[in-house]
């Protein structure tokens, strides 16, 4: 088959839809390399991230060219239905929502992966403006997809309940992590990581961007209720909320005690978590959870949030609490930091549990989507 993905997410984020979007590309051209991958993306990037995907034969990128190159939001919108035909794409899939204008005149039969919709269950955290083109944008595609991908079975209820989509058409794959987070590391790269980031021997860990919906503000509340030399280090990219997390931490005498780190590259997220006690995520709502993954693969329990899809992710070794209980959130910290046999018990059984999202299931789920509508393509 020759498979077009929309690109851009591959290109230009770093985070999120992005490392999905690498992820996805990447293992279906090492376990399925007999076909063709066209990575169609509105802008060229450096983008250290995506060599293992260039270093691939069977995949390439297409970019504008002529009046695309001017108007590269339209070119993807919409143009890229062109490049389509001229590449003989005939399968191409949405990575991040989306599915091209028209792209159900061209006869590609088309997939697209829907990540949640946080802007509907969530409102508040959304502007009126942008809720209303998201919603225009993911029920087009929806609509006019040939099969769906939900990234959990949390967010195949929300298609169906938000957008009236038959359960039929959806297909849950889950998504792995990086293999990086799985690997063995040795002990001086672990403590080279904690001295280059300042941290103390004792943390708890939180990764994603700092605001207000994913919560951490719980999570430094829980903190008061620790032993002192417990501490709190939060990695991820700074909205506003991170001025109130910060406030509050200044008023409570804990700001000594948390690591807000905003910049971490990449590299460093294994010892990161490796080093951590613990790991923990109250978020409000997700649409899956991938740091919930990174951490079990890292060999670090964690207490979640209950409401969304969390336990998906964590399995039944992972611990929950309600996302307004810091009280109940400080209860499982505790336990877990002063119970060894209790940490290890929960590791073992989400070392256990993440092996349903390894590369090769994902890649064989989603190949599996892509050769049912293979089958009604014209010879």
């Amino acid at each position: 088959m020759r498979i077009g993905f929309d690109a851009k997410r591959a290109v230009q984020n770093n985070t999120g839809l992005g490392n999905y979007s690498r992820y996805l590309i990447e293992i279906l051209s090492e376990y399925y390399p007999a076909n063709d991958y066209f990575l169609f993306a509105p802008k060229k990037r450096e983008n250290s991230r995506l060599q293992t995907i260039l270093s691939s034969p069977n995949t390439s990128f297409v970019f504008p060219s002529g009046g695309g190159k001017l108007l590269p939001s339209l070119w993807r919108f919409s143009g890229v239905k062109k490049d389509m035909e001229r590449n003989r794409i005939d399968l191409y899939h949405g990575l991040s929502n989306e599915l091209p204008a028209g792209i159900a005149r061209t006869g590609v039969k088309t997939v697209v992966t829907i990540h949640d919709l946080i802007f509907l269950r969530c409102p508040e955290y959304y502007r009126a403006t942008d809720r209303a083109i998201y919603r225009w944008k993911f029920q087009y595609a929806c609509q006019k997809a040939d099969r769906i991908i939900a990234v959990s079975e949390c967010t195949k209820r929300d298609i169906i309940s938000f957008f009236h989509i038959p359960p039929e058409k959806i297909d849950v794959v889950y998504q792995g992590c990086h293999a990086a987070f799985g690997r063995e590391l040795p002990e001086a790269k672990r403590e080279a990581v904690r001295e280059n980031h300042r941290l103390p021997p004792r943390y708890i860990l939180y990764v994603g961007s700092i605001e207000a919906r994913k919560n951490l503000l719980l999570a430094v509340k829980a903190l008061q209720r620790l032993p002192a030399d417990i501490h709190l280090a939060a990695v991820g990219r700074p909205t506003p909320y991170q001025a109130e997390v910060e406030a509050f931490a200044r008023k409570a005498g804990l700001q000594s005690r948390l690591h807000l780190k905003n910049n971490v590259p990449f590299d460093d997220l294994p010892a990161l978590y490796r080093l951590a006690e613990a790991f923990v995520y109250p978020s409000f709502f997700e649409g899956f959870g991938i740091p919930v993954v990174e951490a079990l693969t890292s060999g670090v329990p964690v207490v979640a949030a209950t409401g969304s899809c969390l336990e998906e992710a964590g399995g039944t070794g992972s611990a929950y609490i309600c996302p307004h209980d810091e009280a109940a959130l400080a209860e499982k910290l505790y336990e877990i930091v002063n119970n060894k046999e209790l940490a290890a018990g929960m590791v073992a059984k989400g070392k256990d549990y993440v092996k349903r999202f390894s590369r090769e299931k994902t890649a064989a789920d989603i190949m599996k989507v892509y050769q049912a509508l293979s089958l009604h393509l014209p010879p």
